[in-house]
């Protein structure tokens, strides 16, 4: 599970933010307990548009990309790609920072690393055996020193000089452990591979859409996924799938009428939000079958409020999500804020701002730093202003300007 990303320098971030995903001891929802830590299953990111939401999820993104291909991909540039703060000319001599702490089958890794424009300039791995407080240095990596590459504790078995030998200024040891199979740490370069996932506007839709069509081959997939469009009350009693061999399946969504099942063409006859819908059910049904961490950006695009409040209830159910599947996603629908539904769905500490300020910079805070009693109205608070994170344009500020224009054309 992930307990905490932070990073610097990257986006619209300049200086470091920090996202963290551990639960207060006494919380107000049910948190799971792994190794010792209470760690939520779900994080919120508002704030107001271009203030930052996105680039959070981008950054962790892009590090699980640098993580993964950094062997293969950095080798064709001259030094590493990354996105540093573009709105100050001093940014460029500083590094980026990146760093993610996970627990995986009880042990808990602290992973990161520092990259300039020409090579990664730090690089480390602290490890909590399961069960321990104690830390552990496997490596530790810096480009200044004359001995760049350094295994303190000694707990990183097998030959190292073949590694360090593989792995280029720039390019990230991890990678290179994970390309050529070292046993201890496939487990922490795995779990980028195969339990970080981005769902939003970046990302490869054909390939998920797919992916999914393949997937509702399987009957039992189906079935799952026919009780979930079915439970939304949006008129689909069930999934239609023409095999076509090599070619992506045919899908057709089944509504009931008058006259008896009648299937609608997905491409033609049904709405926005019910693609929105099917096309969500796929990755959040696997990372709930993997225990993944599932990346949203606009959760609430396209769906309505009260699917998304289900969504966000589903992730905190221990019993519907048994293997710690979270979901880190940004939104602006303020209701998941407030009352307004039967139950609130989430909670302050699980709520996150970003506020953009005058020199561009992001910054991503808690709700919990601004105060925020426990008996509050959450959705007025943060359209009030209270918090941060929304725009400020003030009271009819928007009418105000149209009228202004107006009035300048007729002079």
């Amino acid at each position: 599970m992930l307990v905490g990303f932070r990073a610097a320098n990257v986006l619209s971030f300049r200086g470091e933010f920090e996202l963290s995903l551990l639960a207060p001891v006494g919380g107000d929802r049910v948190a799971r307990t792994v190794d010792g830590l209470r760690i939520s299953p779900v994080a919120a990111i508002f704030g107001a548009n271009a203030s930052g939401k996105t680039n959070v999820l981008a950054a962790m993104r892009w590090m699980r990309h640098a993580v993964l291909d950094s062997v293969a991909d950095w080798a064709r540039v001259k030094g590493v790609p990354r996105h540093r703060f573009a709105l100050n000319r001093e940014a460029e001599q500083e590094t980026s920072l990146f760093e993610v702490d996970v627990v995986i089958e009880g042990t808990r890794y602290v992973y990161g690393f520092e990259v300039s424009d020409v090579r990664v300039e730090t690089e480390w791995l602290h490890v909590y055996p399961r069960g321990s407080r104690r830390r552990q240095v496997w490596f530790d990596r810096d480009a200044d020193r004359s001995d760049e590459y350094r295994f303190p504790s000694d707990r990183l078995k097998g030959p190292k000089r073949p590694l360090i030998e593989y792995t280029r200024p720039n390019a990230l040891f991890l990678t290179a452990a994970g390309s050529l199979h070292v046993r201890q740490l496939a487990p922490l370069f795995t779990w980028f591979n195969d339990n970080l996932w981005f769902l939003g506007p970046g990302d490869d839709q054909h390939r998920r859409d797919v992916e999914m069509r393949r997937e509702l081959l399987n009957p039992d997939f189906r079935r799952r996924v026919e009780g979930l469009l079915s439970v939304a009350d949006l008129g689909v009693t069930g999934v239609e799938v023409e095999d076509r061999g090599d070619e992506p399946p045919e899908i057709s969504l089944i509504h009931q009428g008058q006259d008896g099942q009648v299937p609608f063409d997905i491409r033609h006859q049904e709405s926005l939000g019910t693609l929105a819908w099917l096309a969500f059910l796929g990755p959040m049904l696997k990372a709930l079958d993997d225990g993944a961490v599932l990346l949203v950006d606009e959760l609430e695009s396209s769906l309505h409020p009260v699917i998304v409040a289900e969504v966000i209830r589903l992730f905190g159910d221990l019993v519907a999500n048994p293997r710690g599947a979270q979901l880190v996603f940004t939104g602006h629908d303020v209701t998941l804020l407030g009352k307004a539904h039967l139950e609130r769905p989430l909670d302050r500490d699980q709520v996150w701002i970003t506020e953009k300020r005058s020199t561009g910079e992001s910054e991503l805070y808690p709700l919990t730093e601004v105060g925020v009693r426990p008996d509050e109205s959450m959705e007025r608070g943060y359209l009030r202003g209270r918090y941060g994170g929304i725009p400020r344009i003030g009271l009819r500020g928007v009418a105000l300007r149209v009228e202004q224009h107006a009035s300048e054309g007729d002079r």
